[in-house]
């Protein structure tokens, strides 16, 4: 049959089958957390193997997922939400501050997100990639979201005097791409620097995008 199983309907346990399910899920995308970024990889990772580590069985994976690619399609969609959350939050919080505070304060709200976990940075930049062409897609279209959060912080600032008015967006997109390959280089252990030095860095880059050399503040 095609299609998930059919979820139990009802009350049990002083829980609806709603609250039920959404508990379940959130234990299988707890497990896969665990499993897909740590050991053994979401490529190692089991269905049965999966269900043990939630605590549930195969049956109850079924009812809740078609296959890991959608658990690990979740989970990614998960983890790039809560950087997207801690962003907004800066972002709120950073309303009124001079650009270059502004952008600091921005990226380190999402640097200690990302790498507030290794096992987070394992799931946004490592399992993610060559799994399949939908799974490429979700990837891009997410990295997608954070070009546009920059253009639109850059094209705010333009509109105040505080950055050159330009197209950000072939840049914001090379600059997402250095955020993505420093950061995971940096979890990695190839970059020999504190998680400060690297967002100093790409404070530093973001910076010179925005104010580019020869581009001079208007003065009213």
């Amino acid at each position: 049959m095609a299609g998930r199983l059919r979820a139990p309907t009802g009350r049990y346990g002083g829980k609806t089958a709603s609250e039920r399910q959404a508990e379940r899920r959130r234990r299988f995308l707890d497990a896969a957390l665990e499993l897909f970024g740590g050991d053994p990889g979401y490529r190692a990772t089991t269905v049965a193997a999966l269900s043990e580590a939630a605590g549930l069985s195969t049956r109850q994976f079924y009812e809740e997922f078609r296959t890991l690619e959608d658990v690990l399609a979740a989970l990614h969609l998960q983890v790039n939400d809560w950087a997207e959350e801690a962003v907004l939050t800066a972002f709120a919080e950073a309303q009124g501050l001079p650009l270059a505070e502004r952008v600091t304060a921005i990226f380190r709200a999402y640097a200690a997100n990302v790498t507030g976990d290794p096992r987070r940075i394992r799931i946004t930049f490592v399992e993610i990639i060559g799994v399949s062409p939908r799974l490429e897609e979700q990837r891009l279209a997410r990295r997608s979201r954070w070009v546009d959060l920059i253009c639109a912080e850059a094209d705010t600032a333009a509109a105040h005097g505080q950055a050159a008015p330009r197209d950000y967006r072939i840049a914001a997109t090379a600059f997402i791409g250095s955020v993505n390959g420093l950061l995971h280089d940096w979890s990695a252990g190839w970059v020999n620097a504190t998680l400060d030095e690297v967002v100093d860095e790409l404070v530093q880059q973001l910076l010179a995008i925005l104010r580019p050399p020869g581009w001079d503040a208007p003065t009213d």
